[in-house]
């Protein structure tokens, strides 16, 4: 305890708060940069997710996502592609509600007997060209569930596959990959005959 209480000590010293001298040698060194920023593997990934998407649809991708039994840890992942780091509506790629309005079909986890119908169903109400794509283990193979009373295994039991995005979860890079990966499988629309030169 204080002798005298209504004595305070303060320290003087030469040197600034250290949060304060970040925030100054920050804007110091950005007003000194003057290269260009250097786009990162994500935005080229995007850009050819992009131009894929262009070239074979002619506007953008529109996804229907499905959980068919997932622990969740997928969905997470899936999720984090919306989120302000990887934002992935700036590359033209949209999950919708309605599988009437989707080019893909995005499921994770086992397919469980209940949503069995519910995925096939889904999978009908797709227009053509429609894509599948299996997301994690649990999606690819059943995962530690395999098929038993309650699961009927991979999403391949139920609907065929065009592309299998391995991992437990797979992180967003690898999900973007899958996504690129499967718009190869579409070919282009061919151009009217009368059109070609």
């Amino acid at each position: 305890m204080l002798a005298n209480p209504g004595i305070r000590f303060t320290l003087s010293c030469p040197l600034r708060h250290p949060v304060e001298r970040f925030i100054q040698d920050s804007r110091k060194s950005h007003l000194n940069k003057t290269a260009p920023l250097q786009p990162g593997p994500l935005d080229v990934l995007g850009r050819k997710i992009k131009t894929q998407v262009d070239r074979v649809l002619g506007r953008s991708l529109h996804i229907r996502e499905v959980d068919a039994g997932s622990c969740n840890g997928c969905e997470i992942e899936i999720v984090g592609l919306n989120s302000p780091v990887y934002d992935l509506e700036r590359f033209g790629i949209h999950f919708v509600a309605s599988p009437r309005h989707a080019d893909m079909l995005l499921v994770t986890g086992p397919v469980t007997r209940n949503m069995e119908m519910a995925l096939r169903k889904t999978y009908d109400a797709m227009p053509a060209p429609r894509l599948v794509v299996a997301v994690g283990a649990c999606g690819c193979s059943g995962g530690i569930f395999g098929q038993n009373y309650a699961t009927v295994g991979g999403v391949d039991a139920v609907l065929p596959v065009d592309v299998y995005i391995p991992g437990c979860p797979p992180n967003p890079h690898a999900l973007l990959h899958g996504i690129l990966v499967a718009i190869g499988r579409l070919a282009p629309a061919p151009k009217p005959s009368h059109l070609a030169p």
